[in-house]
């Protein structure tokens, strides 16, 4: 089944699916746990209706993944605007393909109440101090990061990347921006119209609280405005990639910043072969949402690193489903989250279709209903 292709060279975007086609049911599957108190901000997020129900989204989605809609799950979800997380999406295509999740605790508000990695670690300060986390602790997620990354390489299985951070397309942004991208406007958010003005107040506090030095290391703007899971993921990629390994982004924004993050710690001379190994796949709703362009945003990557990153979308929609709140993706109250776009992607490189997909979501949201007892 052919993904939309939203950049990369034609040729080498076909060599990347051919991989992941022929491997798609040996995947390994990580979804990386991680908090920001920009998250607390009001107005910045529908990752949780409120400040309070955003600290155990993370949580909640985590256990939805692994449990499932009808099991018990500790943490409810938090409500939303509209509609249900994209957790639900994530867990069909990994009950279906057989794929064993890792979760990663790197500094969630509440940790899941499901088998996971846990780091010890905790939120990131809001992006808006300056001071988000310590170097040395970035310096520490990135070494282990690599040290992952070249361990799972070892196992010649494809690698799909998956995040959960409230907060995360805010600390995407000013990390962008602390590596010199101007990037307002374009990144994506979890509320129906991204908050593009709150997001350009908060960074425009951190980045001049943090007195960044020109050129600023990655590591230096990750320690003022970043999350843990940024630096944690970057190492991982880098590392994975340069040793062989394909490597799908799963998400929009979130994921751009990520691989922004991989091209400046990569060697110049590197950067092209790192870029054919490493793809960002998203959802149809964050590609085709008119307030925000994750391609002109990629374009500005292959700008700013000469190389032009592979992009794709999943074709998955919900226009023929009976439950709302499935119908609420197609309206823009949920767009994409812990891996949902790159598990749709890696669904249809599986061989399967896309109406298939939203028929088992359909089916699943329905038992996710009468588990909740019938509320909305």
């Amino acid at each position: 089944m052919t993904l939309q292709r939203l950049s990369g060279d034609p040729r080498q975007a076909e060599h990347w699916c051919s991989q992941l086609a022929a491997s798609a049911e040996a995947t390994r599957v990580l979804l990386l746990l991680a908090g920001t108190e920009t998250a607390a901000v009001p107005g910045i997020s529908a990752a949780g209706a409120t400040p309070e129900s955003r600290r155990l989204t993370a949580a909640a989605d985590a256990e939805l993944l692994l449990l499932g809609p009808s099991l018990p799950r500790p943490h409810a979800l938090p409500p939303l605007p509209a509609g249900v997380s994209p957790a639900l999406i994530a867990r069909v295509v990994v009950e279906q393909l057989g794929l064993q999740p890792l979760v990663v605790d790197a500094g969630a508000a509440v940790p899941p109440a499901v088998p996971h990695l846990q780091l010890g670690l905790q939120p990131a300060r809001c992006l808006s101090t300056g001071q988000a986390m310590p170097v040395a602790q970035v310096q520490q997620l990135l070494a282990l990061g690599r040290r992952w990354g070249r361990q799972l390489a070892r196992r010649a299985q494809p690698l799909l990347l998956a995040e959960c951070v409230p907060g995360g397309t805010s600390t995407a942004q000013a990390v962008l921006q602390g590596l010199g991208l101007e990037v307002a406007g374009l990144v994506s958010g979890s509320l129906r119209e991204p908050a593009h003005a709150l997001k350009a107040e908060l960074v425009r506090c951190g980045l001049a609280a943090a007195q960044l030095r020109e050129p600023a290391s990655a590591a230096a703007v990750l320690a003022a405005v970043g999350d843990p899971m940024q630096p944690l993921a970057a190492g991982l990629v880098q590392a994975a990639a340069l040793a062989g390994l394909p490597v799908l982004l799963a998400g929009g924004s979130q994921m751009a910043a990520v691989l922004a993050l991989v091209l400046e710690l990569t060697a110049a001379a590197e950067r092209p072969l790192l870029a054919s190994r490493v793809a960002i796949a998203t959802t149809a709703w964050v590609a085709a949402e008119p307030s925000s362009d994750l391609v002109a945003l990629l374009q500005l990557l292959q700008r700013r690193w000469d190389c032009e990153p592979l992009a794709f979308a999943a074709g998955l929609r919900f226009g023929s489903c009976h439950s709302p709140q499935l119908q609420a993706f197609e309206q823009g109250f949920v767009k994409e989250g812990v891996g949902a776009g790159g598990l749709a992607a890696l669904w249809q490189l599986s061989g399967r279709s896309p109406e298939a997909l939203a028929g088992a979501c359909d089916q699943a949201c329905a038992l996710l209903h009468r588990s909740l007892g019938g509320a909305s």
